[in-house]
């Protein structure tokens, strides 16, 4: 492919790179949902207000690249050791796959 038509390609451009994350972060937010045992848009929320979220949106940590399941569990290890360094206590009800 030549180099002219990776420049246009709009699969780039920053509007369709949004609708892949938004989608990509509502995936998250439903695996979250299966593993919390808590609906959707609570899944949604928690992460939103995460750290793991925070990372995900910025490109020079990469985590974008990883699939999903790998942003998920990240979520699930931030939680625990929130839990862990708040509470002194390591309960935690998120299930890394």
């Amino acid at each position: 492919m030549s180099e002219q038509k990776l420049l246009n390609d709009p699969v780039k451009s920053p509007e369709i790179q949004d609708m892949i994350m938004s989608y990509r972060v509502g995936m998250i937010a439903v695996e979250l949902s299966k593993r919390l045992g808590v609906p959707p848009i609570e899944a949604l929320k928690r992460f939103y207000e995460s750290q793991t979220c925070a990372e995900l949106h910025e490109k020079q940590t990469g985590l974008y690249l990883y699939g999903n399941l790998y942003v998920a569990d990240e979520f699930c290890r931030e939680a625990h050791t929130e839990l862990s360094t708040h509470n002194g206590n390591s309960k935690n009800n998120c299930v890394l796959e």
